[in-house]
């Protein structure tokens, strides 16, 4: 059995349509599955949601797109809350400044920004504190400033422990569905922690760090 950190809550609505409660939050009975693409496409079809909530159940063939799509909005989200809490700096400028007083918690990158201010960022923080920063590189400039306010976002870095450690448990479960880490980015990049369990950032969709397989007996079923 899993934590519930590495696993989806999925629940049937009033027309007994699933639907990704990534939240954990939504009424009725629900079933808990592993937090990958995997898991979730195996689950449909071999028809284990049916089963597992004892009742007929209709299942969108979408329904591993739309998980990743409410666990992305949710670290997003995630991140427009730090935001107003003031736990985040936003821009080279301020990141470089908060590396320069801490080791990063989180650093958080564009996947479409120039790899000269990534590597230019890497290289202050392994000067001054011996080890390449946590990184997390699977959102857009464009997806990172509509979370955050601004026209264009390309750096990023979360400043709370509790909250940064809340995030990288969002994107663990993430890593199930997408590459945290662009592989094409250095190998130091995808060296994560923070709560990430066994996510692997540079692996490719599809391929997550959650175990693969599908728990559905009594323990994995709520009311």
């Amino acid at each position: 059995m899993l934590p519930e950190a590495r696993l989806i809550r999925f629940a049937a609505g009033p027309d007994r349509t699933l639907t990704p409660d990534v939240a954990a939050k939504l009424p009725g009975r629900g079933v808990w599955v592993s937090a990958s693409r995997e898991a979730i496409e195996s689950a449909r079809k071999k028809g284990a949601f049916a089963r597992a909530l004892k009742a007929p159940v209709n299942v969108p063939e979408t329904l591993a797109d739309q998980t990743e799509m409410l666990l992305a909005r949710r670290c997003l989200d995630f991140l427009g809350l730090a935001r107003r809490a003031a736990a985040i700096a936003i821009g080279q400028t301020q990141v470089e400044d908060s590396i320069r007083k801490a080791p990063a918690l989180v650093l958080i990158e564009a996947t479409d920004g120039a790899e000269e201010g990534r590597e230019k960022l890497m290289s202050l923080h392994i000067g001054l504190w011996g080890s390449p920063p946590q990184a997390v590189g699977c959102f857009s400039s464009s997806e990172l400033a509509m979370a955050l306010g601004r026209d264009r976002v390309i750096h990023a870095c979360l400043l709370q422990e509790r909250l940064a450690l809340a995030w990288a448990s969002e994107i663990g479960r993430l890593a199930g569905f997408r590459a945290i880490v662009p592989s094409s980015w250095p190998t130091p990049w995808r060296s994560i922690g923070l709560g990430l369990g066994d996510a692997d950032a540079g692996s490719s969709p599809g391929s997550g760090g959650a175990p693969g397989e599908t728990a559905f007996d009594d323990t994995n079923v709520d009311d």
